[in-house]
């Protein structure tokens, strides 16, 4: 099955734990992914909301505003292990293998692999070594994730869809997934990096929304960077219809639909 992650926080051993960015991962029944970070407005910004829970930035934000952006495929291998206080667990092994990475264009060199912790029904700690970017250094890190369920929108059941592009020759590739409710994208064209993300909002789900006299439901766009076009409007508009093998135009580049599943 698919899966919408939200992370709560990191921390980078021994140091305490923060969380600078609104960070969601959507992976589908086939382990497809797309990893967005995006950094939390200052409170000197016009995009900064009092409300940290809230996830609504803008569709032009500064490319300085990525964390980093990934999309990929990820497996996972399940191993016993001690939990820190000498209990026997099982702990599941993840790798994700990066097809684009915004912080290099040579995405399959990335280690990137971690342990994962049960914590309840709907949260996981992740415990793992990877560089710092604030130090350059190798470090041990924790990372606390939390599942939302995927559910349906107006116009479908639950559904996720993913598209892909690649011509390797020009340096570029792209994919988005849209899993239930979310949508994201991530493009790379050389240097040049589009990231975006969508989310059907309930009407009446934000107090702006009411005030508006929005009653029904809507895709917004939550955060955007770069100006790229990625096929995320066909996503959520007509993924319900996909079949796997359809192409989609975009922006000059050809799109194929490559999984396409209930949730």
């Amino acid at each position: 099955m698919g899966d919408i992650s939200h992370r709560e926080y990191i921390r980078w051993l021994p140091e305490g734990s923060s969380e600078p960015t609104s960070t969601i991962v959507l992976t589908s029944p086939e382990r497809r992914f797309v990893d967005l970070r995006i950094l939390r407005a200052p409170s000197s910004s016009p995009y900064y909301a009092s409300d940290s829970s809230s996830d609504v930035f803008g569709d032009d934000l500064p490319l300085s505003r990525l964390d980093w952006a990934i999309a990929g495929t990820s497996t996972s291998t399940v191993r016993d292990s001690e939990d820190g206080t000498g209990r026997r667990v099982q702990v599941r092994h993840s790798r994700w293998h990066h097809w684009i990475d915004s912080r290099t264009r040579n995405a399959e060199e990335a280690s990137d692999q971690g342990d994962m912790y049960t914590q309840d029904d709907t949260r996981t700690l992740e415990r793992g070594r990877m560089v710092n970017p604030a130090t350059g250094l190798e470090t041990e890190y924790e990372e606390m994730w939390r599942s939302e369920p995927a559910h349906d929108t107006p116009a479908s059941l639950a559904v996720c869809v993913v598209l892909e592009f690649h011509d390797d020759a020009a340096g570029k590739r792209g994919m988005v997934v849209r899993l239930g409710q979310y949508c994201q994208g991530f493009l790379r064209e050389g240097d040049q990096l589009t990231a975006e993300r969508l989310k059907c909002i309930r009407g009446g789900e934000r107090e702006r929304d009411a005030a508006e006299g929005r009653g029904g439901s809507a895709w917004i766009i939550q955060a955007k960077i770069g100006y790229s076009e990625m096929p995320t409007d066909f996503a959520t508009d007509f993924g319900h219809e996909a079949e796997v093998g359809d192409e989609v135009k975009v922006g000059g580049n050809f799109w194929r639909v490559v999984e396409k599943s209930g949730v």
